[in-house]
């Protein structure tokens, strides 16, 4: 096991919520789960991911078999609710990212309905519980 990976306890809690294989267990799945862990916790490639958790390939498919049948929400709903079992849901550990998004330079001088302009400003307004700004003072 290497830094990262997951220990015995966490494993224990995880394994129970992934498929089986068409014929049984699959014998690598743990591996296979570090490696999907590995990529996106370093942001790597799939074909960057270390040959010690096997083909990247393999990783890949099965990865891409977890997302379409759902497996990892279910997952993360299982863990949500073996940590409200266990009283360890802590919301002051919630947190919201917050991510600048540049529009491309093909959406400058975009035109916007001046009525659902309005509208948006003034959803905006209601949910920021902000007053509209006055326009003298600009």
């Amino acid at each position: 096991m290497t830094r990262g990976d997951l220990t015995d306890g966490e494993w224990g809690l995880i394994e129970p919520h992934l498929p089986l294989g068409a014929s049984g267990p699959i014998p690598d799945l743990r591996s296979y789960f570090n490696a999907v862990m590995w990529r996106f916790r370093t942001g790597s490639p799939w074909r960057d991911v270390p040959n010690r958790y096997g083909s990247w390939s393999t990783i890949y498919d099965r990865f891409r078999l977890w997302a379409r049948d759902g497996v990892f929400q279910t997952l993360m709903d299982a863990m949500i609710t073996e940590a409200a079992v266990r009283d360890g849901v802590d919301l002051s550990l919630v947190s919201v990212d917050f991510t600048v998004a540049r529009a491309h330079h093909h959406a400058a001088g975009m035109v916007v309905d001046p009525d659902l302009l309005e509208d948006i400003e003034k959803a905006l307004t209601e949910e920021k519980g902000l007053r509209k700004p006055d326009k003298t003072t600009r």
